[in-house]
């Protein structure tokens, strides 16, 4: 486990978002589930351009989380690139398409009003 961290929700959250920053995920947004629900400590929402874009992104935040903490993430609809569940443990990662976003709205699930983003 050379070179690996001990993954806290906090770090994994950290290694996301930087992770999606590089790859230039786009409207990302941040959700603290602490004390709403026991599926995760934080959920992160964001977008890719394109059916590619979405696929690389979360191909490569898999790989991030694998070589940095040493564990693997489990994902869901790579295959389509419509929209790509990746399950970290204590992050839970949304990347979209820009369409499919819309039709879901899960911000709109997740955040008080207050904090949604204008749309």
């Amino acid at each position: 486990m050379a070179g690996q961290t001990k993954a806290t929700s906090d770090l994994l959250l950290e290694t996301v978002l930087s992770s999606l920053d590089d790859d230039k995920a786009e409207d990302i947004v941040q959700i603290d589930l602490r004390g709403k629900t026991e599926i995760g400590d934080h959920m992160v929402i964001c977008t890719g351009r394109s059916t590619r874009q979405v696929a690389a992104i979360s191909e490569k935040l898999a790989q991030r989380i694998k070589d940095e903490f040493g564990h693997a993430v489990r994902t869901e609809g790579k295959e389509s690139g419509d929209w790509v569940l990746i399950d970290t443990g204590d992050v839970i990662v949304h990347v979209f398409r820009p369409e499919v976003r819309e039709f879901y709205q899960l911000e709109k699930m997740w955040l008080p009003q207050a904090d949604a983003p204008a749309s």
